[in-house]
Parts: C-alpha cells; structure tokens; sequence
C-alpha cells in the first residue's frame, strides 16, 4: 500500500438539500429572528427530544452557553467554579468572564476527562459548580461525579461541546440530572459555522437562562419591561434552520464514527510509542468527536513536528489543547491565587498529554474502513521520523 496517498477523507462541513430547504423556509417565514419565526423554537425541541432533556434553549455559541449556564447556577464574583486543566479555554473563561475563579484541576491519563479525586479536593466553601469536560465524546465518570455533587451540594455544568448524542449507561446527556452546553462551531459534530445550545433538568433555570439571552426581556413584552440584566445571545433563525438539518443525520453520523474508531483504535495501538485515548466504558455511545492518542515522552517540539507530518500527509491533525493554567489568557482575570509552576506540579497528567497528545478531526472517521489502515500507515511513518 503507498503510504503517501491520502486516504480519502470527506470534507466538513456536510450539507445537502435539507440545509438548503431550511434556509429557504426560515427566508420566506418573513421573519429571521427567534421571537417572531419558528426555527428556533422547533430546533430547541428538536436538540432536547434527542438529549433526553425537559428543555433546551439556543444561543449564539458554545461559549455563550456555558456562560449563560454558570450564571443561573449563581456563579459570579467571589465565587469558584472547578474545572479541567486540560480542556479548550472557553471553559474557564466562562467562569472567568462572569467574576469567578477558575480552578483548573488534573485530568485522568487514559480518558483525558477531570479527574474526580482531584476535583473533590479542590472544593471549598466558595464552589458554585463543578465542570467535568466530555474529552472527545467520551463522557467523564458521572457516576462519580454525581456522588461527588450530592456529598457537597456543589452543582455539576457539563460542558458538551464535544458529546452530542452521547449516553453514559444508557443515559442520554440530559437524563443525567444537570444542566449542559453544547457547541455548533465550525468543526463540531453538527454546526451552523456558530453556535450553541444549554439544556435543562427544571423549568425554574431555563426560564431564568431565557430571561438573561434575551436582554432580561419576557417572550411577550410589549412595553420594555426587562426584569433582570442580561444580554442578547439568541440564535438566528437561519442558523437554527440549518442545525434542524444537521441534527438529522448527526445519529447516523456518531454509528459511523463508532464504527471506524473501533478499526482506527487497535492500529493506532500496534504503533511503537502511540497510545490512543481510552473512553470509560460507561459511556456506551461515544460521539468521537476526535480521534486523540499519545507518544508519551516525546517532546512538544517534536509533537508538534509530527503534527506538520501528518498535515502534509493529507491527514487533518492538531496538537492537543495547551494546559489552560499555560496561557496568558488564564491570568488575566478569575485565576486562582498561585503560579503556573504550582498549578503545574499538582497536574502531572496535564502536563503530559498537553506536550504528547496529537488529535485527527472527527472527519476522519467518516471515511471508510480502509482509509483507517491507510491513516494509521502515515501516522507510523510520521512517529519513526520524528
């Protein structure tokens, strides 16, 4: 087989007649925002039937979302909020940009998800809400989790943005008793180029959260009369139309990714020195929204060399997300009173798949079973070069 011929990977974003219907519907609706068309609202119906969830309410992007969500569970100033030190920046700077304090926390070795133990640790009287990060689709130890909630009455915010469609023991995300956000970015599992979605267990916090996207605005005021500060993060009807769309096929799409990781995985493992991320078992419908694995003990240099292998290659690859408390952004505003160096000492396992882990866009798995052993042909010529 030559390994230099790219596997044939299909492109992303996918579209098709549906979208293109949608975004005719919502244009001849004659209205094209959310208060006086309907694409949304059957969009938000649409997201929490398939999430198990009572409700579910759009916004303008996933970090709005977990914003949103933070604020109704109480978190502002003088408050923390604990979360993974391994996980894309949004996550803290959701807590950050509300007042709080971001506590970032180690993360498990093998799932990349928070590591429970260190998130109990890490509580205090000041903790408003935990967030463990569904890494890749493989969802964290809710289990856990939820005891690690009932015994400190500290609430959980699952920050979705990659586990659509996911359940952890048959349970759907929003059969899981907390609230969670969601991402439709460009390169997320199902997208709209932006945004996001917030579901809920109660009535209370979603009306709440309605309130605040909606400039603290009721559904039917006529005379201005805006009843708590918020502001405007509602989703367009355009948008909306085009996630109906993608929504449809998104379950067909997770069976396939299911299928070719399940290939992917075994030869990625067969490599000398690569070791592929290994979702709790638990979670018995795993989204992929990326294909990750390790070389432990390689550089970030050379990580980062391999990742430029990979691309020219053809194969759509990044380097791991940089350990949150590793940028500049984490301290500008809501950072825990330490160094870097000692949010750095109590995160060894952080520390490590930040320099080592390399991820594929989940595009990848969407192509067929052969240009998985095709993948894994350049991902081993790529780690013996390096």
């Amino acid at each position: 087989m030559n390994v230099r011929q790219a596997p044939d990977y299909p492109e992303w974003p996918q579209y098709d007649e549906k979208e293109r219907e949608g975004l005719v519907r919502a244009l001849e609706q004659g209205q094209w925002w959310r208060m006086g068309g309907s694409e949304v609202d059957s969009f938000e119906r649409e997201f929490a039937e398939l999430h198990g969830a009572p409700h579910a309410l759009a916004v303008t992007n996933g970090t709005h979302a977990l914003e949103l969500a933070l604020q109704v569970m109480g978190v502002g100033p003088s408050s923390e909020v604990v979360v993974p030190a391994f996980t894309f920046i949004s996550s803290s700077q959701a807590a950050q940009r509300l007042g709080a304090v971001a506590v970032p926390v180690d993360v498990d070795p093998h799932t990349y998800n928070i590591d429970v133990a260190a998130a109990r640790a890490a509580v205090t009287s000041r903790t408003r809400a935990i967030m463990p990060v569904h890494m890749a689709g493989f969802l964290a130890d809710m289990d856990a989790l939820a005891e690690l909630s009932a015994d400190t009455g500290v609430p959980l915010l699952q920050d979705a943005a990659h586990a659509h469609a996911a359940r952890w023991r048959g349970k759907r995300v929003g059969e899981l008793g907390s609230i969670a956000a969601f991402s439709f970015q460009n390169g997320k599992l199902m997208t709209a180029g932006e945004g996001g979605a917030v579901i809920f267990p109660d009535t209370e916090r979603y009306e709440a959260a309605f309130l605040r996207h909606s400039c603290g605005r009721p559904r039917t005021d006529r005379r201005y009369l805006h009843q708590v500060a918020g502001t405007n993060l509602r989703l367009n009807e355009f948008s909306a139309a085009v996630l109906r769309a993608q929504l449809s096929r998104l379950e067909a799409q997770i069976a396939t990714r299911g299928e070719r990781w399940a290939v992917l995985s075994p030869l990625l493992a067969a490599i000398d020195g690569v070791v592929p991320q290994r979702g709790d078992d638990r979670t018995d419908n795993p989204s992929h929204y990326m294909a990750m694995f390790r070389v432990p003990g390689i550089s970030e240099d050379d990580r980062n060399a391999l990742v430029d292998r990979l691309v020219a290659a053809g194969v759509p690859a990044f380097a791991a997300f940089r350990a949150i408390y590793r940028t500049d952004a984490f301290w500008e505003i809501g950072a825990p009173d330490e160094t870097p160096e000692q949010v750095a000492e109590r995160c060894p396992n952080t520390e490590a798949i930040s320099r080592d882990c390399v991820w594929l866009h989940h595009r990848v798995l969407l192509a067929g079973e052969q240009d998985m052993h095709r993948t894994a042909e350049i991902v081993a010529a790529a780690v013996a070069a390096v």
